[in-house]
């Protein structure tokens, strides 16, 4: 371990990475600010930069730096303007607006920098601790276990889907899950389901698909539906300071949600959303009832928890991502593909055979959330204007990139028709409220989980593995609770309604 973290240093600290750490976190900050972009959206428009810097180290720390820069920049357009830049800020709105209204803005930025900062350094050491350990337990897993290792990663995705979202989370994720069967199989090196299409012998590609589910829909959103977000028209932010008593008071909060943050990022299938949602909901039941009044109304808890939650679980999801090859989230999923693509293997022996990728992107977040809190804190007046340029100016750069992108992906123009195709299906879903990141996140493990099933069915002669592995079959059991369980939560819950309870 000590040896890996020479070696993480050395590569980290190079001017090369430092030029990376930073660059990213810039783009990852700018971009979480805007309304409506998401670390998924800038992170598939990235991809290709990424990989063509040639170097996976100094991709995965862009990419990653890009990530954790979007979800501490999301906040400034949630306490601004109540408008989350990205899902994971949600929760840091319902504190964070009021403070603004109450004209405590600069307050409420300072706050949501510190706590992001210490929820997202915490959770790197927590990383550095316990990557380690889990990638030695990894070795012991086999092709079943993998197997039955991304099943409980595809049922987490509905388990953490959301209230009434399970059976849309369900129906996304066996939707990707039958796109990745397009092209050659595990099994037979035989083209499937391709309709004749010479260009989908090799299946859809990864690049497309991400920018078809979150790019070219924002674009779309911007046109259907024009919206011009304005400035908060309070002029020069001031007043960035907290008291001693206001730190003390956070100071256990950031404590409790950089703990619970980073253990359910590390959860495959659950993310920053999740995270900040739960961590808001404890903080609000843990507090006094004097204190839980202010919870909505612009409380410095209820927006330290949501805060230090998010970035805490972006860390989080490093662990299944670096260590088992599967994705803590969403974001993750993306990051994977774009591992896969500059020939790097995720998973027990990435710590071994390529220490440098692996040590070097955890120093890089210390570094990186170091380079955050110096950005934000004394940029924070001037940052802030970046919020009264019109979303409507975004649509040329977000169409030129998601286009671009597609094509020096696959390098033919077909990638370009499923890109069109497959953004007006992605938009129509998001009319509805279907959720794409288990879309993604399906057909990205699908491809795993048939060669792992096909591995293990030769070498047991069929599906003889689930009962013959303890820990396969133990793994099988807690997937299949985590779909039912949230199933019957929501229908017991749903029949025990104040206005069911008496027969009517």
């Amino acid at each position: 371990m000590l040896e890996g973290l020479l070696i993480g240093l050395q590569t980290a600290l190079s001017i090369k990475m430092l030029i990376v750490v930073i660059g990213g976190c810039l783009i990852g900050t700018f971009i979480g600010m805007l309304p409506g972009l998401g670390p998924m959206s800038i992170i598939a428009i990235m991809i290709p930069v990424a990989i063509s810097m040639g170097d996976p180290a100094a991709a995965l720390i862009l990419l990653a730096g890009v990530y954790y820069g979007a979800i501490f920049g999301g906040s400034t357009s949630s306490i601004l303007l109540n408008a989350p830049g990205v899902a994971g800020t949600v929760a840091t709105s319902f504190d964070g607006y009021p403070m603004t209204q109450q004209g405590k803005a600069g307050k409420a930025l300072t706050i949501a920098a510190i706590a992001s900062f210490c929820g997202g350094t915490f959770s790197a050491i927590l990383l550095m601790i316990f990557a380690p350990m889990l990638s030695s337990v990894a070795l012991l897993f086999h092709s079943a276990e993998y197997f039955a290792l991304m099943i409980v990663g595809l049922s987490a995705i509905a388990a953490f889907a959301g209230k009434g979202q399970v059976a849309k989370a369900i129906l996304m994720t066996t939707i990707g899950l039958i796109m990745a069967t397009v092209g050659e199989g595990a099994l037979f090196n035989m083209p499937r389901f391709t309709m004749g299409i010479m260009d989908l012998q090799s299946g859809f590609g990864f690049i497309t698909l991400a920018m078809a589910m979150f790019a070219l829909p924002e674009a779309l959103f911007l046109v259907l539906l024009p919206k011009t977000v304005g400035g908060s028209g309070n002029g020069a932010i001031k007043d960035l300071r907290i008291s001693r008593s206001e730190a003390r008071s956070i100071a256990p909060v950031i404590f409790r949600q950089s703990i619970q943050g980073f253990f359910i990022g590390v959860l495959p299938g659950a993310g920053a959303t999740i995270a900040s949602f739960l961590g808001y909901a404890v903080e609000r039941n843990i507090a006094p009832k004097e204190e839980q009044k202010q919870f909505g109304k612009g409380s410095i808890k209820g927006l330290a928890a949501p805060e230090t939650a998010n970035n805490a679980a972006c860390t989080g999801s490093f662990v299944p991502l670096l260590t088992l090859g599967i994705p803590g989230s969403g974001t993750t999923a993306i990051l994977l593909g774009a591992l896969i693509a500059l020939n790097v293997s995720p998973g027990p022996r990435l710590m071994i055979d390529e220490p440098q990728i692996f040590w070097s992107v955890i120093i890089s977040m210390y570094i990186g959330n170091l380079v955050l809190l110096v950005l934000n804190l004394p940029l924070i007046p001037y940052i802030a204007k970046v919020l009264s340029v019109p979303r409507n100016y975004l649509i040329p750069f977000i169409m030129f990139f998601t286009l671009m992108g597609a094509y020096i992906g696959q390098n033919n123009a077909t990638e370009l028709l499923l890109l069109v195709g497959f953004g007006v299906c992605a938009t129509a879903l998001k009319f509805a409220n279907y959720p794409l990141a288990p879309l993604l996140i399906g057909f990205i493990l699908g491809g795993m989980i048939e060669d792992n099933f096909s591995r293990s069915m030769q070498l047991y002669d069929g599906v003889a593995f689930i009962w013959e592995r303890p820990m396969t079959l133990g793994l099988l059991m807690i997937a299949a609770l985590l779909i039912v369980l949230p199933t019957w939560n929501s229908h017991r819950a749903q029949k025990n309604r104040p206005g069911k309870a008496d027969g009517d």
